[in-house]
């Protein structure tokens, strides 16, 4: 990591201080800065540290959009900035992550340090700020803070609000779309994304915050964008004065900056473009037993030897023993008292359970690893206190990447109530990451509680998405399917753990005139609905029929492909997902190559036109590589619709196509 450092002091007795590297710069000339790529270019004026944007510039389009606004992008308080300093890291490739640059503006208000971090990544046409703030705070609040804000000339901005939920447990839409053209009138929009489009000029942006669902945020605020024509804020930045610590970083929610092209294909593109660089995925096709509702009472070295015999024949790369294998009991265990309550005052709770496990895991792990399978545990960090006890925690799960090399894990049942308890949890996070080399996954679920939603703590791991249970009649194929079209269009659906479940379990549960039950899908269609995502067996191996194992050919070969389908942006197609609709998803990979996969639901006709993001015109070659599809060709026609045909409804295909 190399860092370069320009003291405000020094700013003009300094010509130019300039940091180049890939096609990502950050300099800084007399009361001027800017920081930019191939792609996208922000500039600033300096403004003792207190930055205020002049203008940015889409530099694949050749637009630029001029900021009138007189007042400093960040406010925190009406006081005047002292001490600005601006440094240039240069951050090397990571494991997980791309190599990019950061420049770091900081500067003092009264006794608070402040700290402003953009950063840029190659050839992503967005640039990302982190706030930091520390010390004694002895200033006064400004009646609105703002995070983040840019004030552009034009009076016909079409923009679009991107609202998300989580609590899937509760929560079965989880996106809400606001579409208006912003007006005179300060008007406040809840939601994570903001979109925006100058219909005169067609120059687009967008803003991302990133932070948890909104209704899952911390601090004050009652909102998280303000709009007014062309002036966009984002507020509820994510912190409350006491939140602030003498010795101690404090981080503010994130904010993305982007430009998005004149369409919305290039909208998509540039957004997602950003969201990929938080962290590269694993492909992974997991088995979770939890879904079959046996709960903990049949987890046990002599089960779990069982069921990976069975899940070998099933492809699966991940076998993840959930609530069960400690001698702790959640309350969630078959046997009655289980508690989270004080776990710390209760010996050896995180202990592998010497009873169910008498040879502690090494007879599972060693097992697995001779299939080809990983083993992965699920863990409920401990939340009294604000999660008081990360270091416990942490040490709990850094143990077991030791002895055992586990580095999958499933965190469950978090409640952040407060900016003291994120930044516990993301103590912990970072503690195990730091300890194990950087080798961990976290399976971040969202199903109950104050929790993370989409946006934020993108950087552990991916998203375990809903709990659905054929016991209790609510899991169906066709609304898993749904949710995950929904959210593939704002968030990168490789980032979801997607279920598919045991049809032959509980066909007693649904009524018998239920179309939609999932005894009513042929096996593999239910398994394929994951597969714009990263497929979660939902189940236990050994309750399947011996037909249910015919789908492991088709997981393998699902799984050779997901790299190369995952790699590319993901996008929903045809209509949403009703369970009589003709559907699917879209990755392009380039713009003349990628791939398609198309679901006919339960609908009469065999052959229909669903609509793509395929320029149109175009005339594309499609090869099938999975499921029912057969090789053709096909002419792109208005609004990128094309034919599609599959003989049998429920059934899918899915096409590497070219463009010609």
């Amino acid at each position: 990591m190399k860092r370069f450092l320009l003291s405000a002091s020094l700013l003009f007795f300094t010509a130019s201080v300039q940091i180049y590297a890939n096609s990502c710069y950050a300099r800084l000339e007399g009361d001027t800065l800017r920081i930019g790529n191939s792609r996208i270019e922000r500039v600033f004026a300096w403004n003792g540290g207190a930055l205020r944007t002049i203008r940015l510039s889409d530099l694949g389009t050749g637009q630029t959009m001029n900021s009138t606004h007189e007042l400093p992008d960040f406010i925190l308080t009406e006081e005047a900035p002292e001490n600005a300093s601006f440094e240039v890291i240069e951050a090397d490739e990571g494991k997980w992550t791309p190599w990019h640059l950061t420049a770091r503006v900081s500067y003092n208000i009264g006794g608070v340090q402040v700290r402003r971090e953009y950063r840029i990544y190659d050839d992503v046409p967005a640039i990302a700020c982190d706030t930091y703030l520390k010390g004694v705070w002895d200033v006064t609040p400004a009646k609105n803070p703002i995070l983040d804000q840019i004030c552009l000339k034009g009076r016909n901005w079409h923009c679009r609000a991107v609202e998300f939920h989580d609590v899937t447990d509760h929560h079965n839409t989880l996106i809400e779309e606001h579409s208006f053209i912003s007006y005179h009138h300060k008007k406040p929009w809840n939601g994570n994304l903001l979109l925006a489009r100058d219909a005169v000029s067609g120059a687009g942006l967008f803003i991302l915050k990133e932070a948890p669902c909104s209704d899952m945020q911390v601090g004050p605020g009652d909102c998280d964008f303000v709009t007014k024509n062309g002036r966009f804020q984002v507020t509820r930045i994510g912190f409350s004065p006491e939140d602030i610590l003498p010795d101690e970083w404090t981080r503010l929610y994130g904010c993305v900056m982007g430009v998005s092209g004149e369409d919305d294909l290039s909208e998509a593109i540039a957004l997602r473009a950003y969201q990929k660089t938080a962290r590269r995925q694993v492909d992974m096709v997991m088995m979770n037993t939890w879904g079959d509702r046996s709960q903990d009472g049949r987890v046990s070295e002599a089960f779990c030897l069982q069921e990976l015999d069975k899940a070998a024949r099933l492809g699966i790369t991940i076998y993840q023993i959930d609530d069960g294998w400690q001698v702790g009991k959640s309350p969630a265990s078959v046997v009655k008292g289980g508690s989270f309550d004080n776990i710390w005052a209760r010996a050896g709770y995180w202990d592998v359970d010497p009873v169910k496990f008498p040879h502690g895991l090494s007879p599972i792990v060693e097992k697995a690893r001779s299939l080809g399978i990983e083993i992965g545990l699920w863990f409920n960090p401990s939340v009294q206190d604000e999660m008081a006890d990360w270091e416990k925690d942490a040490a709990v799960l850094t143990g077991l990447y030791r002895e055992y090399g586990i580095r999958i894990f499933k965190i469950d049942g978090l409640i952040i109530p407060s900016k003291k308890a994120e930044r516990n949890l993301r103590k912990m996070l970072d503690r195990v990451r730091e300890e194990t080399g950087d080798d961990v996954i976290f399976n971040m679920d969202v199903t109950n509680g104050r929790r993370i939603g989409y946006n934020w703590f993108a950087e552990y791991g991916n998203i375990f998405l809903e709990n659905r249970y054929t016991d209790w009649g609510n899991y169906y194929p066709y609304k898993t399917l749904r949710n995950l079209w929904q959210l593939s269009r704002y968030v990168a659906p490789e980032r979801f753990q997607i279920e598919f479940l045991n049809p032959w379990r509980n066909a007693d549960k649904y009524p018998e005139e239920d179309s939609f039950a999932p005894a009513n899908y042929p096996f593999e269609y239910i398994a394929a609905v994951s597969f714009a995502a990263q497929p979660l067996a939902w189940m236990e191996a050994s309750n399947l029929p011996e037909e249910g194992y015919e789908i492991g050919p088709l997981l393998r070969d699902w799984l050779a492909i997901a790299p190369d389908f995952h790699a590319g942006t993901i996008l929903p197609v045809g209509d949403e997902p009703s369970g009589r609709s003709w559907t699917g998803f879209q990755s392009v990979t380039d713009p003349h190559h990628g791939y398609l996969l198309v679901y006919r639901e339960a609908t009469p006709s065999t052959k229909a036109r669903i609509k793509t993001w395929l320029p149109e015109g175009s005339r594309i070659r499609l090869k099938a590589v999975l499921g029912d599809g057969k090789k053709y060709r096909a002419k792109v026609r208005e609004s990128g619709t094309i034919k599609v045909h599959l003989p049998e409804p429920n059934s899918f295909a899915l096409y590497e196509y070219s463009v010609r």
